[in-house]
């Protein structure tokens, strides 16, 4: 008897290992590199929002975008790139053209990634060959460095070179559900438990929870000072999420415009002169119940408060990390009745043209020029907020690529 017991707890243990061992081999894959889902993080990003809605997003597709999304995949394969690269490329062709091969565009723009044959990305004949653009995308993507560790839309933005970098972020969950579905990829609930908007969010305000009595610093984003934009840049990094430094330019690039009624924690606020969102001067983090964490101004520390109004704050606040997009007002809303005004005591004052500038910044004591940090330029004026894919013809004009030897931007919209 004592054998037979034995004799099962070994098969049982053999068995165990070679389960073991089917599950590491699913997980590596060929080439060493994870190829199913199960190990999200490695191979898509965990930045997703899960299947719902990029099954939601994909059923929209007609027949002559699935095949762009097959071919997109197939020459992937063929190039043996990881799935990633699949993802980012379905990104930024859903983005640029809705995943169609036009003939139009902004200036010369064509085809799926709208590369412009005056900018070095080919004739217009190549251009608009399905084969061709597929995989001349992918030959300027392997040539950004680091784009493996990327976010999937922040590496599609290097690519092309948008002038609203956020909008490919829009298709993430609607790429991944696709890698999955039309590239075979297994194990597609592996990254149905991503981490949400709230997840991030909370990420978010915990880090910055743990800056508080940091003195302001203008200029400095960490980890002994911060100035408004650079605690809650570097909050949103510990979130895994990249947002412009200048405050500006987290009102105008960081994320989803939200009603100021409809804030949710770690959502990002601002003050603006007149309410002027191309005249934002400070920024903070909303923790909920009118409360918010922020660096203040010079002399002051790092600190949860109050949100007060004073006349400067913005009807609209950015959800870096949006779950699903948000609402868009058909006209501009007031901010919520119960948001004090300018609170006495301890409260911090009301920034205003009174108090002395500090040259070249946006930042607390500053003024409204919308001049930018220490070696920074003034924020870009568009406003990335508007539909998430536009149609070509609103792309921005071309500016050169960020790796050396890439081409200037194919749409840039």
């Amino acid at each position: 008897m004592r054998k037979l017991v034995v004799a099962i707890v070994l098969l049982a243990g053999f068995a165990g290992l070679v389960g073991m061992g089917a599950l590491t081999a699913l997980l590596a894959g060929s080439g060493g590199r994870g190829q199913g889902w199960s190990d999200c993080a490695a191979d898509l990003g965990p930045w997703g929002d899960g299947a719902g809605r990029g099954e939601q997003d994909a059923g929209t597709l007609n027949d002559h975008s699935v095949d762009i999304v097959k071919r997109i995949i197939e020459i992937g394969k063929q190039r043996n790139l990881p799935p990633r690269a699949w993802q980012i490329a379905i990104q930024a062709g859903k983005t640029e053209s809705n995943l169609t091969n036009v003939n139009y565009g902004d200036r010369d723009s064509l085809g799926i990634f709208q590369m412009r044959p005056s900018m070095g990305w080919g004739s217009v004949s190549q251009v608009t060959d399905i084969d061709y653009s597929i995989n001349k995308f992918y030959d300027v993507l392997l040539a950004v460095p680091d784009w493996e560790e990327m976010r999937p839309g922040t590496a599609a933005q290097r690519v092309e070179r948008s002038a609203y970098p956020l909008r490919y972020h829009r298709w993430e969950p609607m790429a991944a559900h696709l890698v999955s579905v039309e590239g075979q990829v297994e194990g597609f609930s592996g990254c149905e438990n991503m981490p949400s908007a709230g997840v991030l969010a909370g990420q978010a305000i915990s880090f910055a929870d743990d800056q508080i009595g940091k003195p302001y610093v203008w200029g400095a984003a960490g980890p002994s000072a911060f100035d408004c934009s650079g605690l809650t840049q570097m909050a949103w990094k510990a979130a895994g999420v990249t947002i412009p430094k200048h405050s500006q330019a987290q009102y105008h690039e960081g994320g989803q415009k939200v009603p100021l009624s409809q804030a949710q924690p770690g959502d990002l606020v601002f003050w603006g002169y007149g309410r002027d969102p191309d005249s934002v001067h400070h920024v903070a983090l909303y923790l909920g119940d009118n409360e918010i964490l922020h660096a203040p101004q010079p002399g002051e520390n790092v600190e949860r408060t109050k949100m007060w109004d004073g006349g400067e704050l913005l009807p609209m606040v950015v959800r870096p990390a949006p779950d699903q997009p948000a609402p868009q007002p058909s006209t501009p809303t007031a901010p919520v009745a119960d948001v004090p005004e300018q609170p006495s005591g301890d409260a911090p004052p009301v920034l205003n043209a009174q108090v002395p500038n500090a040259p070249g910044t946006d930042e607390p004591g500053s003024d409204a020029s919308g001049a930018g940090e220490p070696g920074s330029d003034a924020p870009p004026a568009g406003d990335p907020s508007g539909p998430d894919t536009p149609a070509p013809g609103e792309q921005s004009p071309a500016t050169p690529g960020d790796a050396a030897g890439l081409p200037g931007p194919g749409a840039g919209g």
